[in-house]
C-alpha cells in the first residue's frame, strides 16, 4: 500500500500522508515552510479548537448550519481542544503572516475527523464551507491569540506569581528579626531586616500580577465576526456578539465582541500592551533572582549571606562545587522573555491597513513568555526561596564591621566626626561600636543603643 494518498486544492492535486487528517493546503505549508521546526503550542491549538467549536455551535443557533454537521464539528474541535490530534498541527510558525496556513490545518484536521464521527453520510464536511463557514483567518487567528493569552494567564502564570509572592513573605516573616548590611551601588549602606528586604521583592511580584490582569482586560476584546477586512462579509450580523457570548459562557471569562474589528484585526497592539507588562515582569523576576546569587555568592570568598539549596553537583573539573542554578534558569527565562517582547513590538508594526502579518509569530512569543514565566515563577517558590538557609553569624559578622553605621550618630556627634570614625574603623577592620567609644564622650549604652542595627532598621532617629 502506498504511504500517501491524494489529495487536491484549488491549485490542484498533492500527495498528503494517508493517515493524516490534514489536507492538501496544509501540505503544502508544511513544504512550503521548512523554516524552524517550530510549531505551534497546546495553548494555541487548544484556542483555535474552541475557536472553531464555538463558531459552529453559532452557526447552527444562528439557521445557518446543519445540526449533524454542527455536532460532528463540536465533536471533532472537541478532541482539538483536548490535546488528541495535536500532531496533527505540523505548520511551521514562520508561515504566511495571517496564519491561513494555521487556519487552514485547523479546517482540514476538523473537517476529516468531523467526516469519521458524522450520524450521517449525504454531506460532506468541507474545511471551508462548514468549519471554517462565516470565518476568515483574519478575524481567526487574532481571536486565538487572545483566548490562548488570556486561558494561559489564568490558568498558569498568575497563580504561579500569586505562589512565588505568597512564598516571598512566608519566607520574609521566617527571618524578621536577622538584620543585614543594606547595599546601594553594591556597597554597604544602613541595615535592613531579611523581611523588609523579602518585602520588596514581593510587593514586585504582586504589582506585576496587577500589571498583568490590566492588560488581560484589552484581551477580552475578540476580533472574530469582522471575516475578512472587518466588515464581517459572509458572516451573520449576529454572529461576532454571539460567539463572545458563548465563550465566555465555555470559558468562564468575560469575552466580547471588539468594539472595532478594524481595529482589532490591523492592529496586535493588545498583544503588544501584554508583552510589555510580561517584560515587566520579567525584568522583576531577574531582579529578584540576580539578588538571591549575589546573597548567595561564595560561600567563602562572597556575600555568602545565605546558602541556597544544593540541587546538583556544579562543575564537571571541581568537586564540591554547587551553582544557584535555578536562579540560572529564572534568569535566562527573564532574558527570553524580554527578547521575545522585542520581536511582538516589530511585529506590531507591521500592521498595513487591514491585516497585521506578522501574527504567527506574536502568538509563538506572547504565549512562549506567558508559560515560560509561568512555570519558571513556580520553580523559583518551590526550588529555591522555600527552602534556602540563612548564615547568620556572617551576617551578624558583616553588619557589626559595617563603617555605614555611623550614620546613626550623625545626630548626636555631626557628620564629618561620624566620617572619621567610620574611616578609622574600615582602615583598622574594627567593629564601629568599639572605635566610637575611643573617639567619642558618648557612653558605652548610649553608643549601644544608637548602634544597635535593629533600631535603624525602623526609621526615624535612634537617639
Amino acid at each position: 500500500m502506498s504511504d500517501y494518498r491524494i489529495e487536491k486544492d484549488s491549485m490542484g492535486e498533492v500527495k498528503v500522508p494517508v493517515n493524516a487528517y490534514y489536507g492538501a493546503q496544509t501540505q503544502r505549508a508544511f513544504d512550503n515552510f521548512p523554516i524552524s521546526g517550530i510549531v505551534f503550542g497546546r495553548e494555541f491549538i487548544k484556542a483555535i479548537g474552541l475557536v472553531k467549536q464555538t463558531a459552529a455551535m453559532v452557526n447552527y443557533e444562528l439557521g445557518l448550519l446543519d445540526k449533524n454537521v454542527m455536532q460532528a464539528i463540536s465533536e471533532a474541535a472537541q478532541e482539538v481542544i483536548d490535546g488528541k490530534l495535536d500532531d496533527q498541527f505540523i505548520v511551521d510558525i514562520f508561515q504566511t503572516g495571517s496564519g491561513t496556513s494555521t487556519n487552514m490545518n485547523a479546517n482540514e484536521v476538523i473537517a476529516r475527523k468531523a467526516n469519521e464521527l458524522k450520524e450521517i453520510t449525504s454531506i460532506d464536511i468541507h474545511p471551508n464551507d462548514h468549519v471554517n463557514f462565516g470565518q476568515s483567518s483574519n478575524d481567526v487567528i487574532p481571536t486565538a491569540i487572545r483566548v490562548a493569552a488570556v486561558l494561559s494567564a489564568d490558568e498558569n502564570l498568575i497563580p504561579s506569581l500569586e505562589h512565588l509572592q505568597a512564598v516571598l513573605l512566608k519566607k520574609g516573616s521566617e527571618m524578621s528579626d536577622i538584620v543585614k548590611t543594606g547595599r546601594t551601588h553594591l556597597m554597604d549602606a544602613m541595615p535592613v531586616t531579611l523581611e523588609q528586604e523579602f518585602s520588596g521583592y514581593a510587593r514586585q511580584v504582586e504589582l506585576g500580577i496587577q500589571r498583568i490582569e490590566s492588560a488581560l482586560i484589552s484581551m477580552y476584546e475578540l476580533p472574530q465576526g469582522g471575516t475578512a477586512v472587518g466588515t464581517g462579509i459572509n458572516t451573520d450580523k449576529k454572529f461576532g456578539k454571539r460567539f463572545a457570548e458563548m465563550l465566555a459562557e465555555k470559558t468562564g471569562h468575560e469575552f466580547i465582541e471588539a468594539d472595532n474589528h478594524f481595529e482589532a484585526q490591523a492592529t496586535v497592539d493588545a498583544p503588544v500592551e501584554l508583552s510589555g507588562q510580561l517584560k515587566t515582569v520579567a525584568v522583576s523576576l531577574m531582579k529578584i533572582g540576580n539578588d538571591l546569587r549575589w546573597m548567595n555568592s561564595g560561600p567563602n570568598s562572597g556575600i555568602g549571606e545565605i546558602q541556597l539549596e544544593a540541587l546538583q553537583p556544579g562543575s564537571s573539573i571541581m568537586p564540591g562545587k554547587v551553582n544557584p542554578v535555578i536562579e540560572e534558569s529564572l534568569t535566562m527565562v527573564c532574558a527570553q522573555v524580554i527578547g521575545n517582547d522585542s520581536t511582538i513590538t516589530i511585529a506590531g508594526q507591521s500592521g498595513n491597513f487591514e491585516l497585521n502579518v506578522m501574527l504567527p509569530v506574536v502568538a509563538h512569543n506572547l504565549l512562549q513568555s506567558i508559560k515560560i514565566l509561568g512555570n519558571a515563577a513556580r520553580n523559583e517558590a518551590d526550588r529555591s526561596v522555600k527552602n534556602f538557609t540563612v548564615r547568620e553569624d556572617v551576617i551578624r559578622q558583616m553588619v557589626g564591621k559595617n563603617p555605614i553605621l555611623v550614620t546613626a550618630l550623625n545626630p548626636l556627634i555631626g557628620y564629618d566626626k561620624a566620617a572619621k570614625i567610620a574611616k578609622k574603623a574600615f582602615a583598622e577592620n574594627r567593629a564601629v561600636m568599639e572605635v566610637a567609644l575611643e573617639m567619642t564622650d558618648l557612653s558605652e549604652e548610649e553608643l549601644s543603643h544608637a548602634l544597635n542595627p535593629i533600631n535603624m532598621t525602623k526609621g526615624g532617629f535612634t537617639e
